[in-house]
């Protein structure tokens, strides 16, 4: 694998590409970084066109000073400029909690280039309910005090997060090595943007295969809303893993990279 970094603003690492390969392109979630990652390299270098990139504000990207800078929008463009820049036509996406949210975007804007979708315990449907209300004015309130705390735009780097595997979702060690790495502003600032109200996710306009990944145990997003997204999928394929919680990239290596070979190998026809 090789690391690049494009235009001084975006991280991300690939293998030699090939024309006659799939490729995958992978996207993390808030807090994370492509460290998170790793472990598929191994499994999927000789085999694909490999893509794994940190999102703006996380990792060795660049970070942002202010909210605006963390919509949603944003994300999706950098991703967009990303695969521009590699020339890649076609792309599997594979994304992760909150980069479900840049993936739905992204097809809202460049659907033509995806040819199939993996969403694996993606972020949707936080902005409903009461639970959500109160969610959002915690985070408008700790948004508006961090904005007060110094910047430093420098990137930081990696979490290696083998000492972390099958922690929880509440780890606080984890989750304090996480913050460090990204910083409170872009942390808060990329967390309220996965419950702003009046979210629309055009699931219905999606038309290639699309498998859908979620644990058993989550505890930041309820099985309910991931079973919610995937009837409003056509023909989308939907599977629960158990044991697992919400750090499925991380802690259900096998299970996602072996369902995500099954994924491809049933729908190859499709996506070829």
């Amino acid at each position: 694998m090789q690391e690049h970094v494009f235009d001084n603003r975006i991280y991300y690492r690939t293998n030699k590409f090939e024309p006659n390969k799939l490729t995958l392109v992978f996207a993390h979630g808030v807090s994370g970084s492509s460290s998170a990652y790793w472990p598929y390299e191994k499994i999927f270098q000789n085999k694909y066109n490999l893509l794994f990139y940190d999102i703006r504000g996380h990792g060795m990207s660049k970070k942002y000073p202010h909210y605006e800078n963390y919509e949603v929008k944003n994300f999706a463009n950098d991703l967009h400029d990303l695969i521009s820049h590699l020339n890649i036509p076609k792309f599997i996406l594979i994304s992760n909690s909150f980069a479900g949210l840049v993936h739905l975007e992204y097809l809202k804007l460049w659907r033509e280039k995806i040819i199939a979708n993996v969403f694996t315990s993606p972020e949707i449907y936080l902005h409903e309910g009461l639970l959500g209300k109160i969610m959002r004015l915690i985070l408008k309130t700790l948004t508006a005090i961090v904005r007060f705390l110094p910047f430093n735009p420098k990137p930081r780097g990696h979490v290696d997060y083998r000492p972390y595997l099958n922690t929880g979702d509440w780890n606080i060690k984890r989750n304090l090595a996480d913050m460090r790495n990204t910083g409170f502003r872009a942390h808060f600032y990329t967390l309220r943007q996965s419950l702003k109200p009046e979210q629309e996710y055009f699931l219905e306009k999606i038309n290639v295969p699309t498998l859908i990944l979620h644990g058993e145990k989550d505890s930041m997003v309820p099985v309910k809303n991931v079973i919610k997204m995937s009837k409003n999928i056509k023909n989308a394929e939907f599977a629960i893993i158990p044991s697992i919680n919400h750090n499925t990239a991380r802690d259900a290596v096998k299970e996602i990279s072996e369902a995500l070979e099954s994924f491809i190998e049933k729908n190859k026809n499709l996506i070829q």
